[in-house]
């Protein structure tokens, strides 16, 4: 037995090295600051993000974030948005922060129609947007919708 403990924890070591870590995209979200600025296009002051390090090591890699479904015309269109929040709590409807909602353009359409608070997950590659306003901040590329 004793000789076999050495060859089980090697194995059971370099087997935890294969499982990916998942993180935690909300919190990593949730880092980001936002400062005003003049945007002179508008003549009006936006709030703009300053994401951390952390999560710009992550721009282009494939992330997965789980979340409630926002309906938004999902039916006629290729993309998901998700919240931290449930739809009355939201960034849209509630109170909540634009920290809170994420973009997933979706490869295809869902095979179901997805209902609103459903919870699902999106992965695909992130994006991150410091500039666009029209766009939300946090955006998923190439996504898929996992129920």
């Amino acid at each position: 037995m004793k000789k076999l403990l050495p060859i089980l924890l090697l194995f059971l070591i370099s087997g935890m090295a294969m499982i990916p870590v998942e993180k935690d995209m909300w919190a990593l979200f949730g880092k980001t600051r936002f400062v005003e600025k003049l945007n002179r296009e508008y003549g009006m002051y936006f709030l703009y993000p300053k994401f951390p390090d952390e999560l710009k090591a992550l721009e282009g890699k494939v992330v997965e974030v789980t979340g409630f479904y926002i309906p938004l015309e999902m039916s006629t269109s290729n993309f998901a948005v998700i919240s931290k929040y449930p739809n009355a709590e939201c960034f849209f409807c509630g109170g909540a922060g634009p920290e809170s909602v994420v973009v997933g353009y979706l490869k295809k359409r869902p095979g179901k129609k997805v209902k609103m608070d459903e919870i699902v997950t999106v992965k695909g590659k992130l994006k991150l947007n410091d500039s666009d306003l029209e766009e939300l901040n946090f955006i998923i590329q190439d996504a898929e919708l996992i129920y």
